[in-house]
Parts: C-alpha cells; sequence; structure tokens
C-alpha cells in the first residue's frame, strides 16, 4: 500500500522546465528518471481549447498530502500558507505541459494538461485562483493541486490549457495577477441551485485546430485512491459502519482484509475517480457527523 508520504515528500515536487522558458533549476529529490521527456513541450500537434469549461469552486478539505511546510527546494525553503483568504500577488506565469501529464501531482491527483489547474509555491492544496493576463485582459480559473515554479520571478505555473486559453502559450511566460477564490462566496454568486450547476461550457470560436479532449470536472486521482472512514478490531462493527457509510454517500464501501500486525478491518470507499467526487463524499460525511476519513492509495 503506498501513502501520503509518497505525496507529501520531494518525491512529489517536479522539475519546472519548458522549451520555451529558463534553464530548469534542479531538485533535491531524485524524481528526474520518472519521465519520458528531458524537456517539457506542448502536445504533438496543437489544439483548440475554448470548449473546456474553467475549474468550479467548490469547498474542500485542505490535505495532508501536497501541503508538507516548511519545505525545501534547490536550496530554498518555503512555507505553505495556513489559508488562501485574501491572496493576491502579480508576477509572471508559465505553463507546463506533455512532459508531465499523466505523472502525479504534488497531491497525489494526475496531471492532465488539457485541464485547468496550476501549480503555486505556497498557496495551500487544493486552492481557486483567478488568473489575468495583465497584457490582454483574459482571465481564467484554476485549481492548485501542484507545488512551483521554481524559478525566479514566476509566481504561479499553469496547464497547458489554461496557458492558452490567456493567450501566452507561445511566449512562455507572462504578467499576470493571481487572485484567490472563496468558493463558497463564488456559489452564491455564479451557481444556480436547483438548475444543475449554472456553469456552461463556453463555444468553441472557429478554429483550425481540432477540439483538445474534455477535462474530467474534478482533476483525476490514481486509479487506487481510497476515502478511509474507520478502522476496526471488531469484524462485526466493521461491517456495521460499512453498511451505514454506504446509506450516507451511495458509493460503493469495501473492508480491507486485516494486516497481521494491527489486525483492524479498516472501512474505505472507492475507488475514487476524481476530485469533484472526493469533495462530494467529504461534504456528505461532514453533514452526517462522520469525522476522522483520510485518503489512502492502496
Amino acid at each position: 500500500m503506498l501513502t501520503l508520504v509518497l505525496f507529501i515528500g520531494g518525491c512529489a515536487f517536479k522539475s519546472y522546465e519548458n522549451t520555451s522558458q529558463q534553464t530548469p533549476v534542479p531538485q533535491e529529490s531524485n524524481n528526474e528518471g520518472r519521465y519520458s521527456q528531458q524537456h517539457d513541450s506542448a502536445p504533438d500537434q496543437s489544439y483548440a481549447v475554448d470548449h473546456i469549461p474553467d475549474a468550479v469552486p467548490i469547498p474542500e478539505e485542505i490535505t495532508r498530502a501536497g501541503n508538507k511546510s516548511p519545505y525545501r527546494v534547490a536550496g530554498r525553503t518555503y512555507h505553505v500558507l495556513s489559508s488562501a483568504q485574501n491572496y493576491r500577488e502579480r508576477g509572471f506565469a508559465s505553463w507546463y505541459g506533455k512532459k508531465f501529464h499523466g505523472h502525479n501531482t504534488a497531491n497525489g491527483e494526475v496531471y492532465n494538461m488539457f485541464g485547468m489547474t496550476a501549480a503555486h509555491k505556497t498557496l495551500p492544496i487544493p486552492s481557486y485562483v483567478q488568473v489575468t493576463n495583465l497584457e490582454n485582459g483574459r482571465k481564467v480559473i484554476v485549481r492548485i493541486n501542484d507545488r512551483g515554479p521554481f524559478h525566479s520571478g514566476r509566481i504561479i505555473d499553469l496547464s497547458y490549457t489554461a496557458a492558452k486559453k490567456l493567450g501566452f502559450l507561445n511566449a512562455g511566460t507572462a504578467n499576470v495577477e493571481v487572485v484567490a477564490i472563496d468558493p463558497i462566496a463564488w456559489q452564491k454568486e455564479n451557481l444556480i441551485y436547483g438548475e444543475g450547476t449554472g456553469i456552461i461550457s463556453p463555444a468553441p470560436r472557429a478554429s483550425n485546430e481540432p477540439p483538445a479532449p474534455l477535462a474530467s470536472e474534478g482533476s483525476a486521482l490514481p486509479a487506487n485512491t481510497y476515502l478511509q472512514v474507520g478502522a476496526f478490531s471488531s469484524q462485526q462493527a466493521a461491517e456495521l459502519h460499512r453498511k451505514n457509510i454506504a446509506v450516507i454517500t451511495g458509493s460503493p464501501v469495501i473492508i480491507n482484509t486485516p494486516d497481521p500486525q494491527t489486525r483492524l478491518y479498516r472501512v474505505r470507499i472507492g475507488p475514487i475517480v476524481d476530485n469533484l467526487q472526493l469533495a462530494k463524499l467529504r461534504n456528505l460525511l461532514t453533514q452526517s457527523n462522520v469525522t476522522g476519513h483520510h485518503l489512502v492509495y492502496e
């Protein structure tokens, strides 16, 4: 069973470079060999991305994975903020693409270059921010689920799709403003309750490029992701809890076979497909006063 340590430590950090960007900063962790490319790049062909909607801010718990603080990269120490509230900063944005596509982000999710996500050095994971390209006025909303960029002067590293929507894919970097979003306030202002999400994907503009694959509503999670909701020495107690959780969530709930050392029956929901499903499950559990749940990877 993989543990969250795999995603908290340096092995989750990536080397942030792009063929249009500066020389990469070396990592303190030795994970370079897991990438098939030495230098980052865009997809093999250009894609239209206007049909991909922005990230939809939803209330989420700050994960243990990806939020180790302080942490060190390339000889520098970084402290993760306790909250994204009132965060606002101007600086240069970069982007990352094909090299990291399909690999784990800092919190263990799977990076999708066609999604609306980003990496940030100090904002808690997950967070939602609005990024404005100050050179052309374009705006996007992205979800922070990764760490970086670790180049001097850069404040955020955007997905391929987010960079293209902001219009700086070819330039490699852009002067931007990053503003944190309060998901609860955003939902009250933007969502139409009782009528789905109220979010409509923008109609794609005429383009000679083929449309990019539509990203998942939430960032994809590894196939072995589960939400553990209890551990019991009694199989009977574990089975009772499993039934209760299944009623609360309407999701598959399993009991893991006890390992010889602890002899505990662990009750887990899953596998969980993406972050949106995870957030909904956590909300349901919280509303039902089920506490102490946490992510596991097996």
